[in-house]
């Protein structure tokens, strides 16, 4: 099966986004840390916040690859993919939490900042060019705003 390169881009993306997923499942595992009981309070609240924003905006793109997904495999229409395949709200950790965690909790949690930004892109891009193709004037209108708004 031939494969568009939207295709390709979406299963890179889901691949890079369930090994994000586990990671994240094993760093934000506090099980072992409070039977320990030695890890400080404060450290530990950052982490299960981060450790929530984190896994959320992972499960956000997951949703919305394995909309893609769908969409080309013809499990849903046209319509119901820009209905119900909008990529969940980002939120942006927290500075304060990010000082009090590892550098490599730290490096994961930018990766998943990263992919979602990536995807976040990648949606706008489509539904542009989705409402450009329902209304060509208004797509064009469009353009020209964005061209003389940044001039």
């Amino acid at each position: 099966m031939d494969r568009t390169i939207h295709e390709q881009v979406v299963e890179d993306l889901y691949a890079e986004a369930l090994a994000l997923a586990d990671e994240a499942r094993a760093v934000f595992d506090l099980r072992d840390e409070t039977s320990r009981g030695n890890t400080p309070d404060q450290v530990r609240i950052a982490m299960s916040i981060e450790g929530l924003r984190t896994t959320t905006r992972v499960m956000h793109v997951l949703a919305w690859l394995l909309n893609q997904r769908a969409y080309h495999a013809g499990e849903l229409t046209k319509l119901q993919l820009l209905r119900h395949g909008t990529l969940g709200e980002e939120r942006p950790s927290d500075p304060a939490n990010m000082e009090l965690l590892e550098l490599t909790t730290r490096s994961l949690i930018r990766d998943t900042e990263r992919l979602h930004a990536r995807v976040r892109r990648l949606d706008e891009e489509q539904r542009q060019l989705d409402s450009e193709a329902v209304d060509p004037v208004r797509g064009m209108q469009g353009r020209i705003a964005q061209a003389f708004g940044a001039a």
